[in-house]
């Protein structure tokens, strides 16, 4: 199954750090948060991606250009024998990576449009560029290929941005809880789409998956939601950036479930 993941959008609120460089390419751990979402596809077996390029979409051609070269000690034989010898390559990065220019100025759908002619087989699979989880892939599958509806967006509970506090009427606090989590469910991304989802989408710049697509599979009543209970975390501001590199450096990293199991 194919993994079709949102490259191009210009990370406009992580701005300190996409200014030179995509979303994609922001490091958490020495390593671009792309490199982390795809370990771990591939720690499911997943490892055919499809990525949707657009702001400064070249530099991520070029880190996969180099990709051995950016990720490995290598030695390298200069001049009429020219040889390159990599050391201690991961063979858990055995990827197949189509990378496509998907536009500077098209929305998240008509991202995944304009890369249809890439996409084989009944169902693929998209997420967003941004976004790290320790979600289950193949328990996604299974419950994606049960329901047999047309979409599968993976849900995850709300957390509240503030500590709630009750207080009693004569003024005592009787509980205070910290960000606790809301009967709220977010969209986490990780979707699995049957080819069919297609028709949902246009090629034209403002076709946004998240608004009359998903909109539309819902009130066809061909989208399900698969509730995440676990971790996810999306890093779309500096705060947040630096919260993930926090936790890379504390040893606990809850999404890297290739090196947990």
């Amino acid at each position: 199954m194919r993994v079709v993941i949102l490259c191009g959008g210009a990370g406009t609120r992580l701005r300190e750090e996409t200014e030179f460089r995509p979303k994609p390419l922001v490091e958490i751990g020495g390593r671009p948060i792309i490199w982390h979402i795809m370990k771990l596809y591939a720690h499911y077996d997943f490892r055919d991606f499809i990525l949707c390029l657009g702001y400064r979409g070249n530099m991520i051609k070029e880190y996969f250009l180099n990709y051995e070269a950016m990720s490995n000690d290598f030695t390298i034989k200069i001049g009429a024998d020219r040889k390159l010898e990599y050391h201690g390559l991961d063979v858990a990065d055995d990827y197949k990576v189509t990378l496509v220019d998907a536009g500077l100025n098209a929305q998240t759908g008509t991202r995944i449009k304009r890369v249809e002619h890439y996409i084989d087989g009944d169902d693929f699979m998209v997420t967003y560029g941004d976004g790290l989880s320790d979600i289950d892939l193949n328990a996604l599958v299974a419950f994606h290929r049960a329901h047999g509806r047309i979409a599968t967006v993976t849900v995850s509970a709300n957390q509240s941005r503030f500590g709630v506090v009750n207080v009693k009427a004569d003024g005592t606090v009787a509980a205070f809880t910290e960000k606790p989590k809301t009967d709220d469910w977010i969209n986490a991304g990780f979707f699995i789409f049957k080819r069919e989802f297609l028709h949902y989408l246009t090629d034209d710049d403002s076709c946004i998956l998240e608004r009359e697509p998903l909109q539309k599979a819902a009130a066809d009543g061909q989208l399900m939601a698969y509730r995440h209970q676990g971790f996810f975390y999306a890093m779309d501001t500096p705060k947040e950036h630096a919260y993930l590199n926090e936790l890379w450096r504390s040893g606990h990293v809850p999404w890297a479930v290739w090196r947990n199991t």
